[in-house]
């Protein structure tokens, strides 16, 4: 389909030398660019009036679905400056098929991945001066959509907003990446089966704080959720897919079976590690293999992985009775390394991952 966005230029944007000042250290999440990309939704008139125009506040009636029945989702992705001086996204096109199956989980319309792509490139190419160019700088994508309709009853809105907001950010890790230390949660699951924890929605995240919350009490920087069932099998961090390294080579990583996010990252993770000749198992892991393996040296490192920090090693685990620790980083290290360079370009790609947008 032919898209064409309307283009309303911010009439004030950020000066350069007050954007200067933002990207010398943006942090994550706090900065954002002087743009954004709204298209709305009807029923029976589809997807419609797509433009990029000033970021400002959404007005909003206080009657819209999505105050009362959380008819929302979302996606996270990068812009980089690469290594030949492009400007360039890491697998966009996942991106948009995971925001249809998660907007076709909660009953929503469905965005056209065409024109989830091309807002993504409008946004990218009038607001590229806000991506970073220190090392491990890039413009972070936040596509979103929510449930517009002015109605309180329980059903399907029948009018959608969409938007793209973008935020400069630094290096996820100051000072390198470090080992990071997890709780094992006991009293709280992230998603039960038939749920919506393969879908990107906001109440998966809202649902995960308290424990989130429980693990920061507990000098931890992230908690790790087991399965809502059994509670013995590991299914992700709070935003993060894991994996695990034994000593014979052979990774392992839960398997999705409709109740875990299916990450971007770790789909990359999957098809690097088997072109490089590892065995790659996707299976039910349990806490009690993972702690029982880590204590006798048989498993070798574990690492979690997402858009943010990308690949980070895992260090210290704690749970209700004691911890354990793992010290081996070299795979963790060379996935991180291999992933981050086609990322930026300074690599082949020969998987077709990298969108050039200028």
């Amino acid at each position: 389909m032919s898209i064409e966005f309307e283009i309303r230029p911010n009439p004030q944007p950020v000066s350069d030398l007050e954007r200067a000042a933002l990207l010398t250290d943006p942090g994550f999440g706090r900065v954002f660019s002087d743009h954004m990309v709204t298209v709305r939704y009807a029923e029976g008139k589809g997807w419609y009036d797509p433009r990029v125009e000033p970021r400002a506040p959404i007005a909003i009636d206080p009657a819209s679905a999505v105050l009362h029945y959380a008819q929302e989702i979302f996606e996270g992705l990068k812009a980089y400056h690469a290594h030949d001086g492009s400007v360039t996204m890491f697998r966009p096109d996942a991106n948009a098929a995971r925001f249809r199956r998660s907007a076709e989980r909660m009953a929503m319309a469905p965005l056209p991945e065409d024109l989830f792509l091309a807002s993504l490139d409008e946004l990218v190419r009038i607001d590229r001066q806000w991506i970073p160019t220190d090392e491990g700088g890039s413009l972070y994508l936040r596509p979103f959509m929510f449930a517009s309709e002015v109605f309180l009853g329980v059903k399907p809105s029948s009018d959608y907003l969409y938007v793209v907001i973008a935020s400069a950010v630094g290096s996820y890790f100051k000072g390198g990446v470090k080992p990071v230390a997890l709780w094992v949660s006991q009293d709280y699951t992230r998603s039960a089966p038939g749920g919506t924890g393969a879908a990107k929605c906001g109440g998966n995240y809202a649902a995960s704080l308290s424990a989130q919350a429980e693990a920061a009490e507990r000098g931890c920087d992230q908690v790790v959720f087991l399965d809502a069932v059994e509670r013995r099998y590991v299914e992700e961090l709070g935003g993060m897919n894991v994996f695990f390294v034994y000593d014979d080579g052979t990774m392992v990583t839960p398997a999705l079976t409709g109740t875990i996010l299916p990450g971007i990252t770790r789909d990359s993770i999957l098809t690097l590690a088997r072109d490089r000749g590892m065995t790659v198992v996707e299976r039910p892991y349990s806490f009690d293999e993972w702690r029982t393996d880590a204590e006798s040296g048989k498993l070798r490192e574990a690492f979690a992985c997402g858009t943010a920090a990308v690949i980070t090693p895992i260090g210290r685990v704690a749970f209700p009775d004691g911890e354990f620790t793992m010290t081996g980083t070299e795979v963790t290290e060379r996935l991180r390394r291999e992933l981050v360079d086609i990322q930026r370009g300074r690599a082949a790609d020969p998987y077709g991952w990298v969108h050039r947008v200028i």
